[in-house]
């Protein structure tokens, strides 16, 4: 039992955290060689800041004020999503997934994991819903999407390495 547990939290480390690289290297490309901006954490840092003290919703959150260690507190949330949602692949499918991983339930997860910006991450920091009121909704809501399917490539990338690695 307690080897099972360990091997669940191993691979969701593992495979969440890989996943979450690839999603940042796609973001690195599609800033050079579309000249889309990355999002900037400090931002997601400041939100998740001023969440804890109970403030849900800024207009927009680039207008609230810096708070210390925000760009910390934001890549590492960043990356603790990533294993979250990683966990929850290996929740719903098991770590025979992890074992001989496939690629759907990767996306599922992946593609799934959008709503969390969408109905979340964006309209607290003042977007809206989906990105709503940004100044252009559709482009965002396709970068979204189009990221979050590379986060879930990514789960299904991390997931065929960790298995290799494992020894069993």
């Amino acid at each position: 039992m307690l080897r099972e547990v360990v091997d669940y939290l191993v691979c969701a480390v593992l495979i969440g955290a890989g996943a979450t690289a690839v999603m940042d290297i796609w973001v690195a490309v599609r800033k050079r060689l579309l000249g889309v901006p990355a999002l900037d954490y400090g931002l997601v840092g400041r939100w998740l800041a001023y969440l804890a003290r109970g403030r849900f919703r800024h207009d927009p959150i680039a207008a609230s004020p810096s708070v210390r260690g925000e760009r910390a507190i934001g890549w590492t949330a960043h990356y603790l999503i990533g294993i979250t949602f990683a966990a929850m692949l290996l929740a719903i499918w098991g770590l025979d997934w992890a074992r001989h991983p496939t690629i759907g339930p990767a996306l599922i997860v992946g593609l799934g994991s959008v709503a969390a910006p969408f109905l979340l991450m964006q309209p607290g920091m003042g977007t809206g819903v989906a990105a709503s009121r940004s100044p252009r909704p559709a482009a965002a809501r396709l970068h979204s999407l189009v990221t979050h399917g590379i986060f879930g490539l990514g789960l299904y990338a991390a997931g065929w390495i960790t298995s290799v690695l494992d020894p069993s």
